[in-house]
């Protein structure tokens, strides 16, 4: 395998790529990234914050990227002035990935029902599921023929997995999107699916209570006895951007080692 500086020919030659959602090494668009330099994407990169500002563009250079922009996905006008500024760069590009969730963290610590506010609510959905729709929306004219839209979800959308509250909400509101996008886009030639990714240990999961406990419960239970690796995400977001996945739409595809299909995480 080549190093992240040096590119090799591969599943993503000639395509451009949108990645939102980076925050640090441990972030999993950090190991959707590397995938796709390797594979020969040319990337380009947003950052929440200032502060996030410097990290991303020393991630920047490693893969030879020369766009990077701070954009709040709260905020409509970060998102068209993020529209705006790729339509200068690239004109028309390929791929998005959205990895992006959050919840405030009062809301992801014991029961649903005594956690959950209206406030917290409304954020959860905004930040987590909504983005995407609005990201998609705004790059829309952009997107060339078969180019390829793809979020990040958990488990937690369909079953109960303790703390996750309404994040597991969000995260089924987000799954649904993906269908209805899938829909509209599909006459273009244009795919939309999600991965949902085992527990990693991720500034955004941080967050949830006892979050060291559930990833050893499912290292115990999955049935390659072991928890996943952004690497692992990274290397199946590839291929569900590339033409070998040009019959795949609508879809939400586990990379969890088994763990959705064999049992329930304790708290």
């Amino acid at each position: 395998m080549s190093n992240a500086t040096t590119p090799m020919h591969g599943l993503l030659q000639g395509k451009r790529a949108l990645i939102v959602g980076l925050a640090s090494k441990h972030s999993i668009a950090k190991g959707i990234a590397d995938a796709f330099h390797a594979h020969g994407a040319e990337l380009a990169l947003t950052y929440q914050t200032e502060k996030l500002g410097p990290r991303i563009k020393g991630f920047a250079e490693e893969w030879n990227c020369n766009f990077v922009q701070q954009c709040d996905l709260s905020k409509d006008e970060d998102i068209e002035s993020l529209a705006t500024a790729l339509k200068e760069h690239w004109g028309e590009f390929d791929i998005i990935i959205h990895s992006v969730g959050y919840a405030p963290v009062a809301a992801l610590d014991g029961s649903y029902l005594e956690h959950t506010t209206r406030e917290d609510f409304k954020i959860a959905h905004e930040i987590s599921s909504y983005s995407f729709t609005a990201l998609a929306s705004a790059m829309n004219p952009m997107i060339r023929s078969g180019g390829s839209l793809l979020t990040l979800s958990y488990h937690g959308s369909q079953q109960v997995i303790p703390n996750y509250n309404v994040m597991g909400l969000a995260k089924a509101s987000l799954e649904a999107s993906v269908r209805y996008l899938a829909a509209d886009f599909g006459p273009s030639n244009i795919r939309v699916n999600s991965i949902s990714a085992g527990p990693i240990k991720t500034l955004a999961a941080a967050g949830i209570k006892n979050f060291r406990k559930m990833l050893s419960d499912s290292a115990e239970i999955a049935p390659l006895g072991r928890g996943v690796t952004i690497e692992e995400v990274g290397n199946t977001a590839t291929f569900l951007c590339s033409d070998m996945a040009s019959g795949i739409t609508g879809e939400i595809v586990y990379v969890d080692g088994g763990l959705s299909k064999v049992g329930t995480i304790t708290g």
